[in-house]
């Protein structure tokens, strides 16, 4: 009898890692992430609108809006394991040797996403540039 090798593509996210393929710790769906990009930045903006008169102008609440949503991100995932946006959709930060995220790390994971392009190019464990710099990945709660 033959052993059958089941090809790379049709393995789940997470597979090469040892996660689970559904439920707690499995690696958390684009859904969820990108919500949680969304509700991250909603507050941000929020926050930004609040400290900055209303006839301040456009572009310096756009980067201040950035300059919150790098804090609130970095900060929450710090201290909390992820950002205010990934709690609410259940997703966490983990570090893959299972030590915790320290605050440096969390502002360089934060700050490559500020760059856009580190997200959007990932492997198949769902992993982004910025997840591959500080050997972390996102995780469903």
């Amino acid at each position: 009898m033959s052993s059958q090798r089941v090809p790379s593509d049709s393995q789940y996210p997470g597979h090469r890692l040892g996660l689970p393929e559904t439920g707690p710790g499995s690696a958390a769906g684009w859904g969820r992430r990108i919500g949680a990009l969304f509700i991250d930045w909603f507050a941000s903006s929020f926050v930004a609108y609040v400290l900055i008169d209303v006839t301040g102008t456009s572009l310096l609440q756009e980067w201040l809006t950035l300059a919150v949503f790098f804090t609130e991100v970095s900060l929450f995932t710090g201290l909390v394991g992820g950002s205010f946006g990934q709690l609410a959709v259940r997703v966490g930060i983990a570090r893959l040797d299972g030590r915790p995220i320290s605050i440096l790390n969390a502002m360089v994971r934060t700050a490559l996403i500020c760059l856009v392009v580190p997200p959007v190019v990932f492997n198949p464990d769902r992993r982004g540039i910025h997840d591959l710099v500080v050997g972390t990945i996102a995780l469903k709660r």
